[in-house]
């Protein structure tokens, strides 16, 4: 009898956590059977040229940043977090609608990428609902957006290759279609199964922008910065890496999906073992870890080519990604406290801008010289993030 009260809170927050893991699970599901494939797609489908490609992901980025820097001021203001995440998944449902049954560059650009933001920013929302989740409940936020963003990572181990199955199959409309229902079910499990939290916030917050950090400038303008170069060294990797594959090295375009699931399978152990040592080690010191692994990956990127020698590699580029991946949100919200979306979506916007970065050089440098002249530069990039990393404080 006296039992019964304090077992039923823990039986509804364990069932919220796994809620939780479930949703990132099917957010990075919805994610990972679209971006890997995004530049195969509109160079054999939509018949774009590299620098058209190129700028298909810098417009993406752009879009991508005013939407979901709308929703952050906006998810951190007023109004129920998880309502916003619902609509996200039903405007990502119609993106991948769009790009199931159209082939036509600029409709796609403008509105289906536009629709599309919208669908990738219920990720960062669903984890900044569980930051506020693991604030109000008492549980350690570090640990547990790090087994969130595992998720995410275990979502990109099955979407690549599964994804390149299905495009290479039955092409690219069942592949998007199936994008559509991982984002419907991801819809129905946050309308049933996630908390509500609504915001009450003072009148006089209604007319203050929350995006910018109330603290901690010059250190959350470094760590964007740092983040932003590295994250676009991802994106060209992204970008080069299956028509480098495909194109110049002549493999078979299921190689790129094993390396992309691979390293998103290193990423999971990575992940857990970087938010396990976060408090010890310090963010800053896991991260320039991190940026030392980035700087090895793109070397053996410039000097390999045998198929089970880019396996191999993998595993830098999982300890490089993983631990940004992992750490990075957490660098920011610890940097602004108070500001859970805006920090997150601060952070997500660094991957944004590093598409805007990569997107801008991936097609010129592939229309000038070819794409693995691409991984220079995204070793030129992680020489600056180091410089970056060096000036900035550890919290």
């Amino acid at each position: 009898m006296y039992n019964q009260p304090a077992t039923t809170p823990r039986r509804t927050f364990n069932f919220t956590n796994s809620a939780f893991l479930i949703v990132a699970f099917l957010t990075g599901i919805a994610g990972a059977l679209q971006t890997p494939t995004l530049s195969l797609f509109l160079t054999n489908e939509v018949h774009a040229r590299p620098v058209m490609v190129g700028f298909f992901f810098t417009g993406s980025a752009v879009i991508g940043i005013l939407v979901s820097q709308f929703l952050a001021g906006r998810s951190d203001r007023r109004g129920d977090r998880k309502n916003l995440i619902i609509f996200c998944c039903a405007l990502g449902v119609l993106a991948c609608l769009l790009f199931a049954w159209n082939r036509n560059y600029f409709i796609l650009l403008f509105v289906g990428v536009f629709l599309s933001s919208f669908g990738s920013t219920a990720n960062p929302q669903m984890f900044a609902l569980a930051r506020e989740h693991a604030d109000k409940t008492g549980r350690e936020a570090v640990m547990f957006s790090s087994v969130l963003r595992a998720q995410v990572s275990l979502a990109w181990v099955i979407g690549p290759p599964v994804a390149y199955a299905l495009s290479v199959g039955f092409g690219f409309d069942v592949m998007y279609l199936c994008a559509a229902v991982a984002f419907v079910v991801c819809g129905l499990m946050v309308w049933g199964f996630l908390p509500s939290m609504q915001k009450q916030a003072p009148r006089h917050a209604a007319s203050a922008p929350l995006q910018a950090p109330r603290c901690n400038r010059r250190d959350t303008l470094l760590l964007f910065i740092a983040c932003t170069l590295m994250w676009g060294t991802n994106s060209l990797y992204i970008i080069n890496m299956p028509l480098f594959i495909v194109d110049e090295l002549h493999l078979s375009e299921k190689l790129a999906g094993f390396m992309m699931g691979t390293a998103a399978g290193l990423e999971i152990p990575t992940m857990l073992i970087a938010g396990y040592y976060a408090r010890r080690m310090g963010k800053r010191f896991l991260m320039r870890i991190a940026v030392v692994a980035g700087l090895a990956f793109y070397t053996g990127m410039l000097a390999v080519s045998h198929p089970w020698a880019l396996l191999a590699l993998q595993l830098l580029n999982a300890i490089y990604i993983g631990i940004l991946a992992g750490i990075g949100m957490i660098y920011f919200q610890d940097l602004m406290p108070g500001q859970a979306g805006a920090a997150t979506t601060l952070y997500t916007n660094t991957t944004r801008v590093g598409w805007i970065i990569s997107g801008s050089f991936a097609g010129i440098i592939a229309e000038i010289w070819s794409y693995h002249a691409g991984f220079w530069l995204a070793l030129a990039m992680c020489v600056t993030t180091c410089i970056c990393l060096a000036r900035i404080k550890d919290v």
